[in-house]
């Protein structure tokens, strides 16, 4: 069985700020496929629910989504 904090979290994201509602280290970049440790976790959309490595992933999608 495999600790539960090796899984993905799964998170709701709002303006500003996320909330955890299943308990993991980490959740996975929408645009790289990177797991992100949700202590490093900085950029999100709260529109599209979906959570970004960095910067440069979050422009990326949202040039994509225009």
């Amino acid at each position: 069985m495999t600790e539960p904090d090796a899984e993905p979290a799964t998170v709701h994201f709002a303006d500003g700020e996320f909330a955890v509602l299943k308990r993991g280290r980490f959740v996975t970049c929408a645009v790289s496929g990177k797991p992100i440790p949700l202590e490093i976790l900085r950029y999100w959309s709260a529109e599209h629910q979906e959570a970004y490595a960095g910067p440069g992933e979050a422009l990326q999608r949202m040039a994509a989504a225009r």
